[in-house]
């Protein structure tokens, strides 16, 4: 053998070397640790609300102007396409849907690009926005792919779990953004996803003129919404017994009129009974016969100066929908009830409720 054909031999033996060390993912494919690729994710919250339009279009008299501007105030933090924290979960599709790789990361803005460093397979990855500083909401069983959802906590027990007719709950005090986006990472493949997050819950508020009366004691809640939603396949849960969230009063100081908001999971989105509002004299100021069957509802509570406490419930049949707020008026009676000029919504007033027996709120 010539020098020269030597000299061929070992500089084609030192390349066939060279790249298995550099190549090595590609030639040995039971050996993944040396796969890891690159893969870039620009992130994005989209806010898509009804919130401006429907505070102008519900409150747009000049004696309304100032409750408009105090809730409009009031959702600042809800209705908002800036992200504080990211928790961002890869979840492995092949496998049994079990998290592979998980980070959490203070945004603190809009949008925001990360890189993660992946093996190769594919993933369905999960992205939850706002979930740290919400007291009511928590990210549960996010160990599991199909498991993993936001979830309501019990007022009486501090956990995520049923909840009671008695109970209460806080309205959620941040606006929640989720999103899910399938991933194949291919071996030595690097790629940059785009992925948009979109409001999961929304908010109603109920605007009463008190007419000169003393509306100072009433306290209102809502009810019939989900109490968690399930991120990968972006449906939500609801209680057999829905839960009672008990509606902030907003901050209208120097108003005339007292606004209530409560911030939640959306409704049912099924158009319940006929919404004609079908009302019966009775010993009572006046009974909508659909007030229950509505897909949610406001309760609201008016101590008298007797001690007495009178509850009208209003029966709303439009859906409330994920990223929407709606605003219902009423106006006060002396007798405590509430009325409105809504015929889409069911009323049905109860005078000295305590000694009716109905005690389905803690007041």
């Amino acid at each position: 053998m010539t020098i020269r054909k030597l000299d061929r031999i070992v500089q084609t033996l030192t390349a066939l070397l060279l790249a298995v060390v550099v190549n090595g993912c590609s030639l040995i494919d039971d050996d993944l640790s040396g796969c890891d690729t690159d893969q870039s994710i620009d992130y994005e919250l989209e806010l898509v609300t009804n919130m401006n339009i429907e505070i102008n279009t519900q409150l747009s008299t000049i004696a309304e102007l100032g409750v408009a501007a105090a809730l409009r105030s009031h959702l600042t933090k809800i209705f908002t396409d800036f992200a504080h924290d990211a928790s961002l979960s890869f979840y492995d599709k092949t496998g049994d849907s079990l998290r592979a790789y998980h980070e959490t990361h203070i945004m603190d803005a809009n949008q925001a690009r990360y890189t993660f460093t992946l093996p190769r397979r594919e993933y369905m990855h999960l992205a939850v926005a706002n979930v740290m500083d919400n007291r009511q909401v928590t990210l549960t069983d996010d160990d599991r792919c199909h498991g993993a959802r936001l979830s309501e906590l019990s007022a009486s027990s501090g956990t995520a779990t049923a909840t009671t007719p008695s109970d209460t709950l806080a309205s959620h005090t941040t606006g929640l953004f989720t999103a899910r986006q399938p991933m194949d990472v291919v071996e030595g493949q690097s790629h940059t996803y785009h992925v948009r997050l979109y409001m999961a819950n929304s908010a109603a508020a109920l605007v009463v003129d008190p007419r000169g009366l003393d509306a100072s004691n009433m306290q209102v809640f809502t009810t019939g919404f989900a109490s968690a939603f399930s991120i990968c396949d972006s449906t939500y849960r609801f209680n057999a017994v829905p839960s009672i969230v008990r509606a902030t009063a907003v901050n209208t100081a120097g108003v005339d009129q007292r606004c209530f908001c409560s911030v939640n999971f959306p409704s049912h989105d099924t158009q319940g009974p006929t919404a004609t509002r079908t009302i019966i004299e009775t010993t009572e100021p006046f009974v909508s016969l659909s007030a229950d069957q509505a897909l949610w509802q406001f309760r609201a509570y008016v101590r008298q100066a007797n001690g007495t406490i009178t509850e009208t419930v209003l029966g709303i049949h439009k859906p409330l929908r994920a990223g929407q707020l709606m605003i219902i008026k009423a106006y006060l009676t002396d007798d405590g009830a509430l009325h409105t000029d809504d015929q889409t919504v069911g009323v049905s007033v109860t005078l000295d409720w305590q000694e009716a027996g109905h005690h389905d709120v803690e007041l």
